[in-house]
């Protein structure tokens, strides 16, 4: 059977994804025998099946392919229509998440618009050629941020405090078994998005990724990206990047840069002060492979013994990696449930303010609030007393 189809549409998508029918054709003809061709998808009539698996990656619904009105293709509808070059490669998983937050960012502006509900930028915007590491002394002043030795908890002190700022963070979760997983760490979208990938394993990378974007957010320069802490020393860096590092490292390692700018060599004569090092990661919640990479960036260890500690500590995480899967593996023998649940994303108090003052203002119902939420009707409660 085939439909009618608004070719235009599919090309928006297309625009919109940073992709080309070429990219497309082999993702909708897994599975065949026979590869969908160009001719295939690109007829006035389409067979159902082949819209059917167009969709299934577009995820837009079968009657928006119908829909004879063409789409405008807007600078406000996606940042791949405002940037054309990323820092990172971004393969299909990194494109189909950007797309789905650009997607929610603009209903919820509507929905906020509707609710009559301003949410206007308070934060200044600064340029490369300000100093990062006063202005990440100001920031984290004016956040009022207390230190917390939990790290989700931190994050979640982060998340709240930039609320109050009118900074909107969201996280992504990706579970073990997803096919197409996105190749990114974060990515910031104006005017006061930003989007993290959840690191289960890993918080201290999603605090400094949290912390590096929120410096994008203060140069109001949009970028998706995979944060590279091997690289945090590289001297090719542009100077927005450098810039977001320098000011990511200084707001997290606060008043225990004393203790790192008192470190004057780091080599086998110290044991690289692996104690005091160890130490000032536990007082920061940056990592101890970003705080030796700032050594390098300083001159104060060799790349000779910077590659030592490296492989040391990558080493150190294989076996712990390790230990965890064999434990795993010893419970799943004795019949012990993991409990492994797929974690829920941090919902931001300046979403959950937005979404609360609009069901009240009766702009959304009841399913809506739990839809954007990603709660349970039984949660429901909870969240609007």
């Amino acid at each position: 059977m085939k439909v009618e189809q608004n070719i235009a549409r599919l090309k928006y998508l297309l625009s919109s994804y940073k992709m080309t029918i070429e990219d497309l054709l082999p993702i909708i003809s897994e599975g065949l025998k026979k590869m969908i061709s160009k001719e295939d998808i690109l007829s006035d009539n389409i067979e159902v099946g082949y819209l059917k698996r167009i969709d299934k990656f577009f995820n837009k619904g079968i009657h928006y392919y119908l829909d004879p009105k063409s789409p405008e293709i807007s600078r406000d509808a996606s940042i791949f229509f405002r940037k054309q070059k990323f820092n990172t490669d971004l393969n299909i998983g990194a494109k189909k998440i950007v797309n789905q937050f650009e997607e929610f960012k603009i209903s919820l502006s509507a929905i906020a618009k509707l609710a009559d509900i301003k949410i206007n930028r308070s934060l200044p915007i600064y340029n490369v050629h300000d100093n990062p590491r006063q202005i990440a002394r100001e920031i984290r002043n004016l956040l009022h941020l207390t230190f917390n030795t939990d790290k989700k908890d931190f994050l979640k002190a982060i998340i709240s405090k930039l609320a109050e700022q009118n900074i909107l963070v969201f996280e992504f979760v990706e579970t073990w078994n997803k096919k197409d997983k996105a190749n990114i760490d974060g990515f910031f979208l104006n005017p006061n998005v930003i989007v993290l990938k959840r690191q289960q394993t890993s918080f201290r990378r999603e605090i400094f990724t949290l912390i590096h974007e929120l410096g994008h957010y203060l140069l109001n320069e949009e970028e998706i990206e995979q944060i590279d802490y091997q690289g945090l020393a590289k001297v090719n860096l542009n100077k927005i990047e450098k810039w977001c590092n320098d000011f990511a490292y200084h707001f997290l390692i606060g008043d225990s840069i004393q203790e790192m700018e008192s470190i004057s060599v780091a080599n086998t004569s110290n044991d690289y002060h692996f104690e005091l090092i160890r130490k000032i990661s536990s007082d920061t919640h940056l990592s101890q492979i970003a705080l030796f990479t700032r050594l390098l960036f300083q001159n104060k260890i060799s790349q000779t013994d910077y590659n030592v500690v490296k492989a040391d500590l990558e080493e150190q995480y294989r076996k712990r990696d390790q230990e965890v899967k064999k434990q795993r593996e010893l419970d799943k023998e004795n019949g012990i449930p993991s409990g492994g649940s797929t974690p829920k994303p941090i919902n931001s108090p300046l979403l959950i303010s937005t979404i609360q003052t609009a069901f009240y203002e009766g702009v959304i119902n009841e399913h809506e609030v739990c839809k954007r939420l990603n709660i349970k009707p039984d949660k429901l409660e909870t969240v609007l007393q």
